[in-house]
C-alpha cells in the first residue's frame, strides 16, 4: 500500500465480504450525503443509508460496486471499515432474484395497512431496488 491508497474491508455480523489493500477512491452514501474518502482523509464514523459502496483504484482499473443494507463507516489510519448487516458484491447478486423481491415488496406496500408489515415491506423494497441499482451501475461502467 503507497501513500495514495486506503484498505477497505467491508464486514458483516457473518465475516468480511469484501477486501481491497490498494483503493484509491471509495464512495459512501452516508445519512449525511455522499462522501468521498481518498488516502489521508480526516478520521471519520458515519452512519450509511441502504445503498451502494463504490471501490476504485485508478492505478489497476479496478472498480468494485457493493450493495450495503445500512450500517457504519469507520475511517482512520488510511484503513476504512464498512459494518453493515448485510452486503454482496455485484458479482454475487442475482437480478432475476433481485426485481422478483421488487415486486413482492411492491404488492406488499398496496395491500398491507399493518405499520409492522408495511415497514418490513418498505425495507425489503430498498434492499431489492439497492441491489437492482448496484448491478445496474456496474455493468454501465
Amino acid at each position: 500500500m503507497d501513500e495514495h491508497s486506503l484498505k477497505v474491508t467491508v464486514d458483516t455480523p457473518n465475516g468480511e465480504v469484501f477486501s481491497y489493500e490498494t483503493a484509491t477512491l471509495v464512495m459512501l452514501h452516508t445519512t449525511g450525503g455522499v462522501v468521498g474518502v481518498m488516502a489521508n482523509h480526516s478520521p471519520i464514523v458515519a452512519a450509511l443509508q441502504v445503498s451502494e459502496v463504490h471501490i476504485v483504484d485508478d492505478n489497476n482499473n479496478f472498480d468494485e460496486v457493493v450493495a450495503v443494507s445500512g450500517g457504519f463507516a469507520e475511517f482512520s489510519n488510511n484503513t476504512l471499515t464498512v459494518l453493515v448487516e448485510s452486503a454482496e458484491c455485484v458479482e454475487d447478486i442475482d437480478l432475476n432474484r433481485a426485481e422478483a423481491a421488487r415486486e413482492r415488496a411492491e404488492r406488499h406496500l398496496k395491500n398491507e395497512q399493518e405499520s409492522r408489515d408495511k415497514i418490513r415491506a418498505e425495507a425489503a423494497l430498498m434492499r431489492a431496488v439497492n441491489r437492482i441499482n448496484a448491478v445496474n451501475s456496474e455493468s454501465g461502467k
